[in-house]
Parts: structure tokens; C-alpha cells; sequence
């Protein structure tokens, strides 16, 4: 049977956000007690808390909200490339080695160690370049580990920038530490959410 790598990040109160940003909240609206047979919970989060999906509304103030992606770049053959140390932004000449033959979705390992449990404000970035060079090769999706396919204090976001005239999508914050260098099927479907800028994911990958 195929081996499932689970690639999203714990997400719950402590989970790590861009500074600002609404973090994790979980209430009870009901609990399971004589009278009441279930437990209901509400929650407020920002979308783009753990791994998640940015969409074109994200970084385009015309662009499409999360709920109306073509779900198809989501879903399909893909490629895991390290970078890791690369900082402070990946180039091409950092995944050359693995850039032959290139399937329509990327994913870049930067963290030899995921730091789940903190805001990394140094974390690593896709030179614009590099976007550019990803779509002249066909892909239709990339992927980071980072909480940013910019660095964290851009103003003028260039890789989504990008990524919004190549029209490709972005996956962002996977949790790629265990996953070895190489091709895998990606599903990290959004979820239909009408008027969002991200959606949260639960990305897999599953061994060819």
C-alpha cells in the first residue's frame, strides 16, 4: 500500500502566525454533559494558520477568493527539492540539481527542522526569478515550507507577484522535514470558502 506523507503542520493555539495575524482560537458552544450528547466547538483563525493554499484574492485585489480555485493544481504528480539553508531567498541555481523533467507542482524543503512552534521573522523566500523560471518549465503549483513564498518584511511581495502573472498557485507553511528528495502525488485540496483570500489545507503526499 502506498505510504501517506502527512505534510501540514499541527495547527492549535500555540501554532505560529505572520505577526498580526488572527492566531488559532477554539470555544466550546456545547459540551457533552448530561442533556447535551455532543461536543460543538467555533473557531476563529486566520487562513493562512498551518499549511494552506493562497489565493489569487490574497495578493489581487481583483484576484478569485479560495472557494472558486480550479481544484486540478491541487491534486496530481509533483516534485520535493531541497534547499535547505537556502536563505535569504531560494534561486534557480538552488534546485537545478533536481529541475530535469520537472511535473507541474514543486515543493521546496528550506528547514533541515520545521520551527512549528515559533514565528521565524528570518525564514526563507523564492527569488522572483526563480518563480518565473518554475513556469517557463510548465509548473502550475508551487510549494514551500516557510510561512512565505516572499520574505517576511516585503512590501511589494515579488514572487506573488509572480506567481499572479504566471497565474500558478502557491502552497505555503508544509511541513516537508521527513520527506526525501523526490516525486510523489500531491493532494492538498482548499476548501470551498466563498470570500477567502487562503483556505487551510491538510496536504499529503502519496509515494509513486
Amino acid at each position: 500500500m502506498p505510504r501517506l506523507w502527512d505534510i501540514s503542520p499541527p495547527v492549535h493555539a500555540g501554532s505560529p502566525v505572520f505577526p498580526g495575524d488572527t492566531p488559532y482560537g477554539q470555544q466550546w458552544a456545547a459540551q457533552i454533559a448530561p442533556g447535551c450528547p455532543v461536543n460543538v466547538s467555533s473557531l476563529t483563525l486566520s487562513p493562512h494558520v498551518g499549511a494552506h493554499a493562497d489565493a489569487p484574492l490574497h495578493y489581487d485585489p481583483e484576484g478569485a477568493a479560495a472557494g472558486a480555485l480550479d481544484l486540478d493544481p491541487y491534486l496530481g504528480p509533483c516534485r520535493v527539492i531541497h534547499a535547505i539553508g537556502r536563505r535569504p531567498l531560494v534561486h534557480w541555481e538552488d534546485l537545478a540539481h533536481a529541475a530535469q523533467g520537472l511535473p507541474p507542482r514543486v515543493l521546496v524543503r528550506t528547514y533541515q527542522r520545521h520551527p512549528v512552534d515559533r514565528w521565524d521573522a528570518g525564514l526563507a523566500a523564492f527569488d522572483a526569478g526563480t518563480i518565473e523560471r518554475l513556469a517557463d518549465a510548465g509548473v502550475r503549483l508551487v510549494g514551500i515550507d516557510t510561512a512565505s513564498i516572499d520574505p517576511a518584511d516585503s512590501k511589494e511581495l515579488p514572487s506573488h507577484q509572480a506567481i499572479r502573472r504566471r497565474g500558478l498557485r502557491v502552497l505555503e507553511n508544509l511541513l516537508l522535514d521527513q520527506v526525501p528528495e523526490g516525486d510523489y502525488e500531491l493532494i492538498a485540496l482548499p476548501l470551498k470558502l466563498m470570500t477567502a483570500d487562503a483556505s487551510p489545507v491538510r496536504a499529503v503526499l502519496r509515494a509513486p
